[in-house]
């Protein structure tokens, strides 16, 4: 048989490949995992009583209405509502099975094969795959040194095919998250050009300050132009349940949901339900595993002070470090190979997340416990 050329072409999944490396491992250490971006704590008791409860229920595994269950797409607007003072509307939300699926579907509406769609660079993977899966061109927005986006800098990309301009704001490999008034510039630069700005908001509630992330939804022509992106998976710890959501205009949401029939028809009752007892009960829980997980930045900051093995964090938050190595002579390929086989350290390398080989790791700090954290620089100084 024959494939896809596109899909040949592709990657795969950095975090698999990561993955498979342990498997390899003969050391009997415990390994420090700082790969995968997904939460390893579970989910607070009400998400968990609600979970079991919907597993005996009778229309369990029926497909719930395409575009979510009506109680999850309120709940969520009023939860945005809340906390960006807007007025979006339970119809302006799509629920897809999980945050990558709502790009997949918005990114597919929006585009055809031979367009253009603009990334920032470090990007996050899956964005760039399923862009080139579709036929998009990608063009790269590189940022300055502190890892910031410049709205000129985009309008210098921008030709008469591109669709969208996406930004990941907590960022993901970077963790940094970008200023409102550059995100309010970014959405004035795809209005004149009558482009979408998709906004991926997965980690929100991880960012340093508890003001709105913007001020975008009050502007009344906001749906537009504007699609904001969401995660269930990272508020409440349920990333195996796949939810997540799209908010966008009436437009938007309707041309996604025939991407969505096709890839899933809906997202599955059990994570939409889940993600429905996070929203009601487990807001307080929410505002902990933030807290929670910034002390495990702070900590794991104050481990790195030193530069351990000569690792240098060049930014941080929400759940990654964003790590340069000290070995240009090796690929980072290999030097993520060495710190898993040798010295017990489980990364991603950060060529997942750009065109070429920059001596960058991501590591998700997230995912470890205190003890770990302060374990890892000794076992940095081992590689160094």
């Amino acid at each position: 048989m024959r494939f896809s050329r596109r899909v040949e072409q592709l990657v795969h999944s950095p975090i698999g490949a990561a993955h498979a490396l342990v498997g390899l491992r003969t050391n009997e250490r415990p390994l420090l995992d700082l790969s995968q971006a997904a939460p390893s704590f579970p989910p607070a008791d009400p998400v968990i009583e609600r979970i079991a409860e919907v597993a005996h229920e009778a229309d369990a595994g029926r497909y719930p209405p395409q575009p979510g269950l009506p109680q999850l797409r309120e709940a969520f607007a009023n939860d945005l509502n809340d906390g960006y003072a807007a007025n979006i509307k339970p119809d302006d939300v799509l629920i897809t099975a999980g945050c990558n699926q709502a790009f997949c579907c918005v990114a597919s509406a929006l585009t055809s094969p031979g367009d253009e769609a603009i990334l920032v660079a470090p990007f996050y993977f899956n964005h760039d795959m399923w862009l080139k899966i579709e036929g998009v061109e990608v063009r790269y927005l590189e940022p300055g040194p502190d890892l910031q986006p410049d709205p000129k800098q985009a309008q210098a990309l921008i030709t008469d095919k591109t669709r969208l301009i996406t930004l990941v704001s907590p960022g993901n490999p970077t963790g940094v998250t970008i200023p409102k008034e550059t995100i309010h510039e970014f959405a004035e630069l795809a209005h004149s050009n009558n482009i979408a700005l998709i906004v991926d908001e997965t980690y929100r509630s991880f960012r340093d300050e508890q003001s709105p992330a913007h001020e975008l939804f009050s502007d009344s022509n906001w749906r537009d132009n504007i699609i904001s992106l969401h995660s269930f998976s990272k508020d409440f710890a349920i990333p195996g349940y796949r939810c997540g959501a799209a908010v966008g205009g009436k437009a938007a949401i309707t041309e996604a949901l025939k991407v969505l029939d096709c890839l899933a028809i809906s997202a599955p009752r059990i994570g939409q339900e889940a993600a429905i007892a996070g929203l009601l009960h487990a807001q307080q829980w929410r505002l902990e595993q933030a807290s929670r997980i910034k002390d495990l930045e702070l900590r794991f900051l104050k481990s790195m002070d030193g530069r351990p093995g000569g690792f240098k964090v060049i930014s941080s938050g929400a759940y990654f470090g964003w790590v340069q190595h000290p070995r240009p002579d090796l690929t980072t390929q290999e030097v993520v190979r060495r710190l898993v086989l040798e010295h017990d350290v489980l990364t991603i390398p950060g060529t997942a997340f750009t065109n070429t080989d920059q001596a960058m790791i991501r590591m998700s700090f997230a995912n470890l416990e205190p003890t770990q954290v302060d374990e890892l620089p000794s076992r940095l100084n081992e590689f160094g």
